[in-house]
Formats: structure tokens, C-alpha cells, sequence
């Protein structure tokens, strides 16, 4: 071999090798950075994410909302790092941070390194992953197992070994423990199975067979507990979608598209929206399908929940699952053809980092929140130390023997930093069967005969409440400030004597009369 062939081999090698490193570097840097600031965060849990960890505090194959992964990632941290709340928030920067290795690692084998370190920096730097980094989620831990699988799926294609299949099997299997949305990979590997010849041969197969087995052997005990359950998940994922009322909402379709183009940010939604138009106009003339599998991989997904938002409602993260494949076809798109395209993806990721930033700086300084007017947004995840300070006051000078709550967000707030209560915590249970993890586990027993103190926040259900006791006395109000001069009010009764009204059609239909 001569000097200039090793030169040129030299350089043919080394610039893969720096687009890998600086992706590891960067993955390495913003997990950092996202570390810290978690680590100085003034903010209290989200209730949903201390309902999380109330399930922590009791590991099962399923809960009443969600499949049981959440409950044993936060278990796991706070065996190791204590009981604080950053503790129970640390993996979800921890799963991010994988899900960016997946995707550079994904990009590699797909195209070339500079695409995957492209795809991962897009991905990491999104508004919406700014946000997730910041909170406990079933997304985040969903979304790592998700690109996991897509990786596996890419080296299946191209001819990897046994242990790509028992990857892709895991994989697949933790993410349905993780959220049921990992249903959607499901549906993009059927589709890529009918399109895609290389996926088709790789799943058509011996190994394939393996990865589908590992799939339901990890599935089968949440199956289990589910029928032993009378299946709340699965039903409590069927309520969610609230098809029972009219099955027009143009306004709800395009508050979700909308939420879209904030959470990927616009410039890059749009880049997505045009990637879909041209693959599927020109499938099979797309770097040997490369394109088109990533379309099915993310189009599905945004398809399906724009049609939950225009037959009901949808949130914006339940197309959370479709960006991993997403921002590999961005930056393939934006990374081909005339110069303006990269153009583009560089001020999209700034703007996405800038906002980023600001968001964090919003997050950390409640005095920047007030000056800036964004209190609001931190209402939920500010003053529920001091909510349950006053709680506590108010339930330990009374005497009493329990306290009922009306709203399980708060319920579930005052086991997480209520620990200075007394009394035993109860659910006042508003429905004829449970609708939430609360009304289940923990709800006010039938002639619970003891002096209660009720701590309502739901002044509209006042009524109901009434009706539910032989007594039921004022006995003051508590009022927390939550910033921008808001107040998180709560109504407080002496109530005694349980006697829950039974929740026949002819109840519901007479307070439904007088609602009116």
C-alpha cells in the first residue's frame, strides 16, 4: 500500500470515527448539564409522578393506569440514591440518554455516523425532550426501549446474528411493560414486514421467531395480572380514548397538530410532514427504502392519534413514540441535497436548545417565572410541601380518625409529602366503580363510622359529598400560593357517619338534572 492510499484510508475512516465520538460527547454533555440542573430543581413532583412513586412504594406486574416498568425504575433509584425527588427523576435522563446512543448508533447503520449523530442531537435537543427531562415519565422509559428495538430491527436487516433477535425481543418487551403505546412498533414492523424486503426476510425467520417469543414471554405476566384484574389497564387505556360523546373536533385536531409543531419544534415538523410526502410519492426510489421505513415507523403512529384528536381529544405526547424514527428522516433530508437544508437544521436545533435553556432557567428560579409571567405553568409542581404542612395541622389538632380526599391528584401528593399527617388517608369515591389507582386501593369504606376531616378541592362535587354522611360541618379553608398570586384552595368539613349513596343510573341522571 503507498503513503496516499493509507492517507486516503486514513481519512475514509477517521470521519466516522469523529462523528461517533462527538455524539457520545455531546449524549454525555447534555445528560450532564440536564443532571445538575434536576439536582437543584425547586420544584415538587407532578401528581402523576407521585402516584409513580406511590406504586413504587409496592411493586406489582400492573397498576391501574399503566404497566408496572415506571413503578420498578423508580424503585430501583430510590433503593440507590434515597427517597428524594430527584432521586425518583434521575433515570429519566438516564433512559434519554440511551435513547440518544440508539439513535446515533441507528443512523451509523442506516446511512452514515454523521446522520446518526444528526438524528440524536435532533432528538435530545427537541423542546419536548427538554421538558420530559425534567419530570418522571412512562415516555421516557418507553422511548429508550423503543429506539432499542428499531436499532435491533436495522441490524436485523442487515444480517445480524442471534443476539440482535434476543435484543429485539427484549427490547419489544420491556417497552409494552414501559406504556402499551410500544403497540405502535408493532403495527411499523407489520407494515415494514408488507413493504420492506430486507425487514421482511430478517422477521420471516427463525430469528424472528425468537424475538416474538421473548416479546410475549415478558408480556404474559402483565396479562395475567390484568385478567386477575378485570383487566384495568387495558380498560383504563380504552376510557382514555372518550369515544362516547360527538366524533367531531376540529378544534381538538388542530390544538394536537399544533402541539406538534411546539413540541418538534416547527421547522422540523414541517421538514417530517414533507419527508412523508415524498417517500411515500416515490417509495421504492428511496435509498433502497431506507426512507420508507422510517415513514413506517413514525407516520402510523402521527395518524392514528390525529384521528384520536379529531374523533375526541389526544395529548401531544401520545405521538411521542413516532420522533424516534422522525428524527432519523429529518436528518436525512435536511442533511441531503442544496446547502439551505443543513441551514435549516442548525437554526432549528439553536432555537430548540435556546428555548430549551430558557425553560430550565424558568424551571430553576421561581422569581424569573413571576418577572416573566410564567408562573402558571409551574402551578402543579410548586407548594404541595406546604399544602400537606396545612393539611397536617388541620387533621392532627382535630383529632380526627382519617382524612378524605375528593381528587386523586391530591390524594396522591399528600402520601408523597404528607408524611406528618396522622390520621389514615382515604378516597372519597366519586363513581359506582373505581376510575383511578386511588379509588381503588384506598377508598373510604362503606360505614366508616369514625370523625372525619375532608379536604376537598372539587367545590363543585360539594353536594355529592354531602349526601354521602350523616354529618358534614364547615371546618375552615386552606389557601396556598402557587405563584403569579394564584392560591391552590382546599374546603375543609367535619364529616361523620358514612353512608354512601348508592351510584344507580337514576343518581347520576338526578344530579345531572340539577347540574344543568
Amino acid at each position: 500500500m503507498t503513503d496516499s492510499e493509507t492517507m486516503t484510508d486514513s481519512r475514509q475512516t477517521s470521519g466516522p470515527d469523529i462523528w461517533l465520538k462527538a455524539g457520545f460527547v455531546f449524549i454525555a454533555a447534555i445528560t450532564v448539564f440536564r443532571i445538575v440542573a434536576l439536582a437543584i430543581s425547586p420544584v415538587d413532583l407532578y401528581p402523576d409522578e407521585a402516584q409513580y412513586w406511590v406504586w413504587s412504594q409496592s411493586l406489582d406486574w400492573g397498576y391501574f393506569s399503566k404497566p408496572p416498568l415506571i413503578a420498578w425504575v423508580i424503585s430501583a433509584s430510590t433503593s440507590l440514591f434515597g427517597l428524594s425527588d430527584f432521586a425518583i427523576r434521575l433515570p429519566s435522563n438516564v433512559f434519554h440518554a440511551f435513547t440518544g446512543l440508539f439513535l446515533l448508533l441507528a443512523g451509523s447503520r442506516l446511512s452514515v455516523p454523521r446522520i446518526g449523530f444528526w438524528a440524536a442531537v435532533i432528538y435530545l435537543t427537541m423542546p419536548g425532550a427538554w421538558l420530559s427531562a425534567g419530570i418522571i415519565s412512562t415516555d421516557a422509559i418507553l422511548l429508550t426501549f423503543w429506539s432499542g428495538a428499531f436499532y435491533a430491527l436495522v441490524r436485523l436487516r442487515q444480517g445480524a446474528g442471534w443476539a440482535t433477535a434476543i435484543g429485539l425481543g427484549l427490547a419489544v418487551g420491556l417497552g409494552f411493560l414501559a406504556k402499551y403505546a410500544m403497540i405502535y412498533f408493532v403495527i411499523g414492523l407489520g407494515l415494514a414486514i408488507a413493504l420492506d424486503p430486507p425487514a421482511r426476510r430478517a422477521m420471516l425467520s427463525l430469528k424472528g421467531l425468537a424475538a416474538t417469543v421473548i416479546t410475549v414471554v415478558f408480556l404474559l405476566p402483565n396479562i395475567l395480572w390484568n385478567a386477575a384484574n378485570d383487566f384495568a389497564t387495558v380498560q383504563h387505556t380504552a376510557d382514555n380514548a372518550n369515544w362516547g360523546g360527538d366524533l367531531i373536533h376540529l378544534g381538538e385536531l388542530a390544538d394536537f397538530i399544533g402541539s406538534q409543531f411546539i413540541g418538534y419544534g416547527p421547522a422540523l415538523f414541517g421538514t417530517l410532514l414533507a419527508g412523508f410526502w415524498l417517500a411515500l410519492k416515490r417509495p421504492l426510489a428511496m435509498d433502497g427504502n431506507t426512507r420508507l421505513l422510517l415513514v413506517l415507523f413514525s407516520l402510523p403512529i402521527l395518524l392514528v392519534v390525529s384521528t384520536q384528536a379529531f374523533i375526541s381529544r389526544a395529548h401531544a405526547n401520545w405521538a411521542a413514540a413516532a420522533y424516534i424514527a422522525a428524527s432519523l428522516l429529518v436528518a436525512v433530508l435536511l442533511l441531503s441535497g442544496r446547502p439551505w437544508r443543513r441551514y435549516v437544521l442548525y437554526g432549528s436545533v439553536a432555537l430548540s436548545c435556546a428555548i430549551g435553556l430558557v425553560f430550565t432557567s424558568v424551571a430553576l428560579s421561581p422569581p424569573l417565572a413571576e418577572t416573566l409571567g410564567l408562573s402558571n405553568a409551574f402551578k402543579r409542581v410548586r407548594g404541595w410541601e406546604e399544602t400537606a404542612d396545612a393539611v397536617a395541622d388541620a387533621a392532627n389538632a382535630g383529632a380526627y380518625d382519617g382524612v378524605v380526599f375528593d381528587d386523586r391528584n391530591v390524594f396522591h401528593e399528600m402520601q408523597r409529602y404528607g408524611g406528618a399527617i396522622e390520621p389514615e388517608l382515604f378516597m372519597w369515591q366519586r363513581f359506582a366503580s373505581p376510575h383511578n389507582h386511588a379509588d381503588e386501593t384506598w377508598p373510604l369504606p362503606a360505614g366508616y363510622e369514625g370523625r372525619l376531616l375532608v379536604v376537598s378541592h372539587r367545590p363543585l362535587d360539594t353536594h355529592r359529598l354531602r349526601e354521602d354522611f350523616l354529618s358534614f360541618e364547615p371546618a375552615g379553608e386552606i389557601a396556598i400560593p402557587v405563584g403569579g398570586g394564584r392560591l391552590r384552595v382546599f374546603t375543609l368539613w367535619q364529616a361523620q357517619g358514612h353512608d354512601r349513596v348508592e351510584r344507580s343510573e337514576a343518581y347520576e341522571q338526578r344530579w345531572m338534572e340539577e347540574d344543568a
